[in-house]
């Protein structure tokens, strides 16, 4: 079996990063970042937040500019830095994951339906270093908690999901709950793959570690539903469908095969 190699990461690199891709989010994201924050301040290693804003049109770039100037302290173990990216959720966060230079990388929703403090849940010690390329959040596995999600949601996800795993990642049981961490080495082979913007692609990055052998495991989340979710729920699922659909065509086509410098991180892996 392939797996991501070790590739030391660069002298004074941050241990994580935490990607959080952002459509007018100017209100949301301040005390989403004062949260982070705080976390991360009492944390036992140093950090990097990147927001990926894409498209937005709010003051979603403004407000994390401020959030860097008057709330950032001279000692904390963490940087925020502001990105831009071409419009679309699966944009802003290949954008960050590619620009990120932890060992560990997140991506989280704005609305931190995921709490942050379950960050630790998805690193090492919690899970043995080495063990895994991917954990993913998820809302189905043994000792997940969903709270205050409607019954037509839940339902709908899990029509969604069983048409994921026939059709491009058979083994997990919860691809869209917006809270990932990738090894350094698993992002670099699976995001220069990744041609989804939309919201699809999620499944797709999943379907590309799962073409390329990478270790995915499931943690159960503390997830809280959102009243003021971006997702609106049938129209986003049939364009999930669609670019499931296409997830099939693309890699029927070959466009998730290894490109040089992915396949030389995975081929010179230690099974």
């Amino acid at each position: 079996m392939d797996h991501a190699s070790t590739v030391p990461n660069q002298a004074n690199a941050p241990f994580l990063s935490i990607i959080i891709p952002a459509y007018n989010e100017e209100l949301r994201l301040p005390p989403t970042l004062s949260r982070i924050a705080a976390f991360l301040r009492v944390q036992p290693y140093t950090a990097e937040v990147i927001v990926v804003e894409n498209g937005s049109t709010d003051n979603t770039a403004g407000a994390v500019r401020q959030f860097i100037q008057e709330q950032l302290l001279p000692a904390d173990p963490f940087s925020i830095c502001l990105l831009q990216s071409a419009p679309g959720k699966g944009a802003a966060v290949k954008k960050g994951m590619l620009s990120a230079k932890g060992d560990y990388l997140i991506m989280s929703d704005a609305d931190l339906s995921v709490p942050i403090e379950d960050v630790p849940k998805f690193l090492p010690p919690a899970i043995q270093a080495g063990s895994f390329d991917v954990a993913i959040a998820s809302r189905e596995v043994a000792g997940a908690v969903r709270h205050g999600e409607p019954v037509y949601r839940h339902l709908m996800g899990r029509v969604f999901n069983f048409l994921v795993r026939v059709m491009a990642v058979p083994k997990i049981q919860d691809t869209q709950c917006g809270f990932k961490c990738f090894t350094r080495e698993a992002a670099q082979v699976v995001f220069p793959l990744q041609r989804i913007d939309g919201w699809g692609f999620d499944v797709e990055v999943l379907h590309i570690a799962a073409c390329h052998h990478l270790r995915m495991i499931e943690i159960p989340a503390n997830w809280y539903y959102g009243a003021n979710s971006r997702v609106r729920a049938v129209h986003d699922t049939l364009n999930m469908v669609k670019e499931l659909l296409k997830i099939r065509v693309n890699s029927r086509r070959g466009y998730y095969n290894r490109p040089e410098s992915a396949s030389s991180l995975v081929d010179n892996a230690v099974a």
